[in-house]
Formats: C-alpha cells, structure tokens, sequence
C-alpha cells in the first residue's frame, strides 16, 4: 500500500510495553490500529490513550481468535504478532518433576509461538495483497534461554514458512528479535542489578533498548521501504549478537 493511505494494522499483545509503542507508531501515520490482550482494564486505558480499537483475547484459545476475527475490519494490511513473553517467570519450579517441565515448556510454546500460528492462520485470508506479517522473537531465539528461547527460536523458522506462503501475494513476513528492553513487562520485577549490568556490559552500544527502538524496527519491515525483505530474522539488540 502507498504511503499516506490509512491502513488498518492489528497487533497483539497491544496494551503494554513492545506492542504498545509498535501501535503508537503506527497511529503517528495515521493508520486505523487494533490492539488485542487478555486483561481488558490494561486495553481499555491504551486504547483510549492511542487512539485504538481493543479486544479482549487470549492469543492461546483457538475459539477466542475465531471470534476476534470475526470482529475485525473485512481487510487487515499489517499484523504484529507481539502477544507472548517468558511464561517460566513465576511458573511451578521443581523441573526434576517430568510434569512440571513438561507443563512449562509447553506453556511458553503456546505463549510464543502458538498465539501467532492460530492469529496468522485466521487472518490470512484477510490479509490484503501487499501487506505484512510481523513477529516479536527474541535474542533467546538464537542464545538459547530454556523453553522460552527455544520456542523463540521455533517461532523464527515457522516464519519461513509463512513467508514463502504469502509471498506470492506480495506479503512479507519477517521477525524483530530484540536484545535487552527497558519499558516491558518482560523480567516480572525479577530482574537484579547484576544481570542488568551484565546486558548492558554485553551490548556494543552500552545502553539498554527502549521500546520505542523496536516499535521502529517493526514499523520498518511492515513499511514500502521493506518490500523486497521478507522470510527474515531482524535483530535489535544493540550489538549483544552478532550474525557474523
């Protein structure tokens, strides 16, 4: 779609942190944004900040993205799968119990890659030619960090597929894996001093990100300027990690 005509773009996980800078940026153009989450007083108060539609909607639930669906304008030009984060902050800890671990692995599967399988595939065919997926991965993807990074790291391959999907339709799909990000919900408090020092030690920069960092790089890839970019991993991670 030209730039300077209004698009309609969907991003979950819309109410805090990554997600909301992403629908922030969006607005600034001028775009008609839809912002989904489960806790509907947080969507309520960020949509009325932004300018945004909200629905509430557990990315996870197949029957609940169904309804959404249903809910939304008849042609979606960009999505932002940002819905997810590290579902073993706070989870049961005894992993040596096989149950356990299984229930936290599978926990963050869902959380991170499951809620853009089931938004993506009840889109598509919604999707307008021309338009762009986009998905939160992370620097786990490609580190390693336990289930979490490991479904990060599923997400980002699962992203090729879908890329080679749309693309004959002209829609790109591509993945912004970002490093270390101040302003998200992501830590849960549970981020010390020390380990705050070490990723800002790690990074080339020796600044933390911002959300509005990665709301640009997202903006970039669903933009004109991206058009020929698609079925990649973007990382925006101050130098943390490097692809070489």
């Amino acid at each position: 779609m030209e730039r300077g005509v209004a698009r309609t773009i969907v991003v979950t996980g819309g109410g805090t942190g990554i997600g909301k800078a992403a629908a922030k940026r969006f607005r600034a153009d001028g775009d008609q944004v839809v912002i989904t989450g489960r806790r509907a007083g947080v969507l309520e108060k960020a949509a009325a900040e932004l300018g945004a539609q909200a629905f509430v909607c557990d990315g996870t639930d197949p029957e609940q993205v169904r309804r959404l669906v249903l809910e939304l304008p008849g042609e979606v030009d960009v999505l932002v799968n940002n819905a997810g984060g590290n579902t073993d902050f706070g989870a049961p800890g005894d992993e040596q119990d096989l149950a356990v671990l299984k229930s936290n692995w599978i926990a963050n599967f869902d959380a991170n890659v499951l809620t853009a399988v089931l938004m993506t595939t009840a889109l598509t065919p919604r999707l307008a030619d021309g338009g762009a997926v986009v998905h939160l991965g992370s620097i786990a993807g490609t580190r390693g960090a336990g289930s979490y990074g490991a479904a990060k790291s599923a997400l980002a391959t699962w992203n090729q597929d879908v890329a080679a999907e749309l693309g004959p339709r002209g829609i790109t799909s591509n993945v912004v894996a970002p490093g270390f990000t101040a302003g998200t919900e992501f830590f849960q408090d549970r981020l010390t001093p020390q380990r705050r020092e070490r990723l800002l030690t790690a990074t080339m920069v020796k600044r933390q990100g911002e959300v509005t960092d990665i709301a640009a790089a997202i903006h970039f890839l669903a933009s004109p300027a991206a058009r020929y970019i698609t079925g990649q991993t973007l990382h925006s991670n101050g130098g943390a990690l490097t692809t070489r």
